[in-house]
C-alpha cells in the first residue's frame, strides 16, 4: 500500500492497480496527484481484485477487465467507465495449443473443447469475437472448459461451458482435455509451458485485424464507484488527469511500434469508442451481456472529464 497525498480534498480514496510503468509514477509520487489523497492498494494477482470490486465495491476506483466491466454493467453494478486503457493488446496468438501435438486448423474449430480460465474472462472475449469474425466458428460450435468462475457472481455460463477442477488451464492442455487453450501474452510466460499459436500467421493476421477496426483490443480499462463520484467528482477527476500525465511522461518505457505500446491511452478518442463497440458487440453475440450495450451512455457518463 502507497499514499499519494497533495492538498486533499477530503478523505482518502482507494484505489486499486497493477503495477506497470505508467501507474508507478502515481504510486510512488513521481506524478503527485494534485488535489487528493490516494492510498494505492495491490492485490497479487491483479485478477484476485476483480471480482471483489464487481462483487463487494471494495475500492474507490480500481483496474478492470472489459468483459468483467461489461458484465457488472449488465447486472446492474453500480459503476462508472473512465476512459484509461491501462493494458491492450491483439490475440490472434492467444490462442495455443502444445507444440508437440496435432496441428489444428482454426476454421475447423467446431466441436473441439479449448480451455479458458473464465468464459467471462476478456482475453477469451477477445479470440471468440476473432473466431467468429475472422474464421466463421461460432463461440456455440465450442465447448469452452474453464477453470474459475466469471468475476460477477450472477452470470450464468452458456450451456456449452465446462468448470474443470483439474488445475489451471495449461494442466488441462497437458492432460489433453483440451486440443487448445486461451492463454494471454502475459499469462503464456508463466505456465511453464512452450505453447504456439493455433492461428497461423498471427502477427499479420493480427495487423490485419487492428487496420481494418481502428483500434486495439484493450484489457483493462478503470472504473470508479458510483457513490464515490457522485460525492468526490473533483478527486476522481484529480486522480484521472494525473494517470494521464503518467501515461504521456512514460511513453518511452513503451514500444509504441507495437499494438500493445500503442494501446496504453487516457481519454476518450475514435479507436476506444471502436475498441468498446467491437467488444460490446462481441459481448452480446457471446451471450456475456443480455442486451445492448449503451456506449453513448457510458461515454456520456465520464463526460465530467473532459472539463
Amino acid at each position: 500500500m502507497t499514499v499519494n497525498s497533495s492538498t486533499p480534498a477530503g478523505g482518502t480514496l482507494d484505489v486499486l492497480l497493477g503495477n506497470y510503468p505508467h501507474t508507478r509514477v502515481l504510486r510512488d509520487g513521481t506524478i503527485p496527484v494534485e488535489g487528493a489523497e490516494c492510498r494505492f492498494l495491490s492485490a497479487s494477482p491483479l485478477h484476485s481484485a476483480f471480482p471483489r470490486m464487481a462483487g463487494g465495491l471494495e475500492f474507490d476506483v480500481c483496474e478492470m477487465p472489459v468483459a468483467t466491466y461489461l458484465l457488472a454493467r449488465d447486472a446492474g453494478v453500480p459503476l462508472t467507465l473512465l476512459p484509461a486503457v491501462l493494458i491492450g493488446a491483439t490475440h490472434h496468438h492467444s490462442l495455443t495449443r502444445l507444440p508437440d501435438g496435432p496441428e489444428l486448423d482454426v476454421r475447423r474449430l467446431a466441436g473441439h473443447r479449448i480451455g479458458v480460465r473464465s468464459y467471462g474472462q476478456t482475453t477469451g472475449l477477445w479470440v471468440r469475437g476473432i473466431l467468429r469474425e475472422d474464421y466463421g466458428v461460432e463461440a456455440s460450435d465450442v465447448t469452452w472448459v474453464t477453470t474459475e468462475d466469471a468475476h460477477v457472481a450472477s452470470y450464468v455460463n452458456p450451456p456449452n461451458v465446462e468448470r474443470s477442477t483439474a488445475g489451471g488451464v495449461a494442466a488441462l492442455l497437458r492432460a489433453g482435455d483440451v486440443a487448445a487453450a486461451v492463454l494471454g501474452p502475459r499469462a503464456i510466460g508463466v505456465q511453464g509451458v512452450p505453447l504456439v499459436p493455433v492461428i497461423k500467421d498471427a502477427d499479420h493476421a493480427a495487423q490485419a485485424w487492428t487496420e481494418r477496426h481502428g483500434t486495439v483490443p484493450a484489457n483493462h480499462l478503470l472504473v470508479v464507484r458510483d457513490d464515490v463520484l457522485r460525492t468526490r467528482r473533483d478527486e476522481v477527476t484529480a486522480l484521472f488527469r494525473a494517470l494521464a500525465r503518467g501515461i504521456d511522461a512514460t511513453a518511452a518505457e513503451r514500444d509504441l511500434a507495437t499494438p500493445a505500446g500503442r494501446a496504453v491511452t487516457a481519454g476518450w478518442s475514435d479507436s476506444l469508442a471502436r475498441c468498446l463497440e467491437i467488444a460490446a458487440r462481441y459481448a452480446l453475440e457471446q451471450k456475456l451481456v443480455r442486451t445492448p450495450v449503451d456506449l453513448a451512455r457510458i461515454q456520456k457518463d465520464a463526460a465530467f472529464l473532459e472539463g
